[in-house]
């Protein structure tokens, strides 16, 4: 049941938003450097407060030169877990995802063209 239990900035939040973990990832726009997480939360409205905290502290010659923070759900992770461990994680987890896409990649094009 995904009933909406409150609102946020005139938006309805579902429970889902409420108990969900999010990672905060330090990234550049410019560049596309990743720093990695800089945080784990749980909650959609605490990671936003948790965002405009980390831009409040963060210098203007930093963000000039693209430094941005992003908002990303992520199941696996923890709240409060230390942020190298998280970014480590994340890394491997999404390695596996590229890897099982390319194998179900090869897999189908194997099928469809499979060599004599």
């Amino acid at each position: 049941m995904n009933q909406i239990l409150l609102k946020h900035h005139g938006a309805n939040l579902t429970r889902h938003e409420i108990t969900a973990c999010y990672a905060l990832i330090r990234h550049n726009i410019r560049t596309y450097d990743s720093a990695g997480v800089v945080e784990v939360i749980k909650g959609r409205q605490n990671a936003e407060a948790a965002v405009r905290r980390f831009e409040q502290m963060q210098s203007s010659e930093d963000r000039q030169i693209g430094w941005r923070y992003l908002i990303v759900e992520e199941s696996g992770l923890t709240p409060g877990m230390d942020p190298q461990q998280a970014t480590q994680q994340r890394q491997m987890d999404l390695e596996k995802r590229e890897s099982g896409a390319m194998t179900s990649v090869n897999s189908e094009l194997w099928r469809r063209h499979p060599s004599s």
